[in-house]
């Protein structure tokens, strides 16, 4: 698939695409022109957040809910299926992930591997079962969700950085392995991004926002359109020969001295 072959029915595949930095990807996805199956536990459409203005009707009416436990394999396979029905899978972006914390000595192995399961190999199950798809599309673009806390130590997030930098491997690996398909695969690894989600610990005046003021090189954190922009870049011809590379959006947080 080259972009001169777009169609009315090019569709993208969203994990986590109702809420937070996944809900701006399929937004913007959407104002791009494709077809975006918006996939979530609670198969909402995308919800923009309270600080951001309503999408515009044509763009929601180009996004569509599916219901999805990224953590189980038929039901990534039947949404998917249920996706491609009357049209082109053309891409996905594997978006939908868990945060747990503790102390790693105590740090339950349910919890573990629940992190593991939602954040890491949800992502190999939904490049795998993406994978007829784009070819049968004649190629495509697999966008990963990692995180910059994939090449950090970070105190009491063991399970979360070890999830993020498994992505980062499988983004690799893939890149280089589905390249003669056509098949594009990158990592996009965000820092600190106010969502709704998190707004609460991310308030004026919260000892988290008064850190990353300080750590953060300019001064405040990202906002999902940062991402959600950048993600939908990845999906133009400006990006033909980029496959296999992790890209940060930490605002040079992760390399700040």
């Amino acid at each position: 698939m080259t972009m001169n072959d777009r169609t009315p029915n090019d569709t993208i595949i969203v994990t986590g695409g109702s809420r937070g930095i996944g809900a701006a990807v399929s937004l913007s996805l959407a104002r791009a022109g494709y077809q975006v199956a918006c996939l979530s536990r609670s198969g909402d459409l995308p919800d923009a957040g309270k600080d951001s203005a309503p999408p515009e009707a044509d763009t929601l009416a180009r996004c569509f809910a599916l219901p999805c436990d990224v953590t189980s394999e038929s039901g990534v396979k039947a949404a998917f299926a249920r996706a491609a029905e009357g049209r082109r899978i053309v891409g996905l972006v594997n978006n939908a992930g868990i945060h747990l914390e503790g102390a790693s000595r105590e740090f339950a192995l349910a919890d573990f591997e629940r992190v593991m399961a939602t954040n890491a190999t949800s992502v190999f199950v939904g490049c795998q079962q993406a994978y007829p798809h784009l070819l049968a599309a004649g190629g495509g673009v697999i966008v990963n969700i990692g995180s910059f806390f994939d090449r950090l130590g970070v105190k009491q997030n063991l399970a979360y950085c070890a999830s993020k930098a498994a992505v980062g491997a499988i983004t690799r690996c893939l890149g280089v392995e589905w390249a003669n398909k056509n098949i594009r695969v990158i990592d996009v690894a965000p820092g600190y991004i106010v969502t709704d989600l998190n707004r609460d610990s991310l308030g004026q005046g919260s000892p988290l926002l008064d850190y990353l003021e300080k750590r953060i090189p300019g001064k405040a954190p990202g906002r999902p359109e940062d991402v959600a922009e950048l993600v939908a870049a990845m999906f133009t011809p400006a990006s033909r020969f980029l496959t296999g590379e992790t890209i940060y959006v930490d605002g040079a947080q992760g390399i700040a001295h």
